[in-house]
């Protein structure tokens, strides 16, 4: 009972308004036990859904024990199968699994998305991030609410406070038996590496790291809003392109710069380019990202499209 009152304050905290909570339910052990806690804190207001990426031999049966076990429970449940655009195979995957669950959040009338992100998730993202030298939009933890990718829907993660051997004993205590992913204990993988590292480092605080996880996501948004408000200042078109007079801080007009080179460029720059042209404009060198021409002018740097060869 005291584990169903923790998760209800967690989730009131998070959304204090009223509706029907979907929940994002894979079959693994943290998603089984946010369906537990979530069936038990908020009867009758809850509905699950199962989004098969159809990558693993086994995600249809996995969807279906999700089923079954949302039958048992009298949870309303829906498997949402999408298929994953070519690229970058865990991009593309987010991307079509937020889409399918707006479009059933939207057709079910469901005020709100939970997902089952915990701290030991933040402070293995964070510290594998480190490890790649990532600034602090990539260090930046998930946040606690946020809203469901290309909608205004809340996205709710009240679990960032518990730790994984919690919900797993979730899990355990109600008898049922989660969905297990190999890829978890794949060595090939760098989250798994550092999994087993973390599990024999107990003088490490879990709880404190996915806490500085979240403080850089405060930061994070906050260098948006100075980006945003650099943009609005310092920022204007021209007939060929956009005049940038750099004001803020190198980590804010960092921002503004790949700000910039997406809207003339289509793509989103790497942060490594951007930091290399930042610095050739600062030393009054002209430079090249992607498809723009950039230069140093008195007044500040400009940005257009490269003319195209002539063949």
């Amino acid at each position: 009972m005291q584990l169903i009152q923790r998760f209800a304050a967690d989730l009131a905290a998070l959304w204090p308004g009223g509706g029907r909570l979907a929940l994002a339910v894979s079959g693994g052990p943290d998603s089984l036990a946010l369906l537990l806690l979530a069936h038990r804190a908020l009867p009758g207001q809850v509905a699950a859904a199962t989004v098969d990426h159809g990558l693993r031999t086994e995600s249809a049966a996995e969807a279906a024990q999700v089923a079954a076990i949302c039958g048992d429970l009298g949870v309303p449940h829906h498997t949402l199968t999408v298929t994953v655009a070519a690229g970058n195979l865990q991009t593309a995957a987010r991307a079509a699994r937020y889409a399918a669950l707006a479009e059933w959040m939207q057709l079910h009338d469901l005020a709100a998305l939970s997902t089952a992100h915990h701290a030991d998730d933040q402070a293995e993202t964070l510290l594998l991030r480190l490890n790649r030298a990532s600034g602090v939009a990539g260090l930046a933890g998930v946040r606690a609410r946020s809203a469901v990718p290309g909608t205004r829907l809340p996205l709710l993660r009240p679990l960032l406070g518990w730790r994984r051997a919690e919900l797993g004993a979730v899990v355990a205590e109600a008898g049922q038996l989660a969905a297990d992913d190999p890829s978890n204990r794949d060595d090939r993988f760098d989250r798994a590496r550092l999994r087993k590292a973390l599990a024999g480092a107990d003088w490490l605080d879990i709880l404190a790291l996915a806490q500085s996880a979240a403080h850089l996501a405060d930061a994070d948004a906050a260098l948006d809003w100075a980006a945003a408000r650099e943009w609005a200042e310092q920022v204007e078109r021209t007939a060929m392109g956009l005049t940038y007079r750099p004001q803020a801080p190198r980590a804010v007009a960092l921002r503004v710069l790949a700000r910039i080179i997406t809207e003339l460029d289509g793509e989103a720059p790497r942060g490594s380019g951007v930091a290399r042209l930042f610095d050739t404009l600062l030393a009054r060198q002209p430079g090249s990202i992607g498809g723009l021409v950039a230069r140093a002018l008195p007044g500040g740097w400009s940005f257009a499209k490269a003319p195209q060869r002539r063949s």
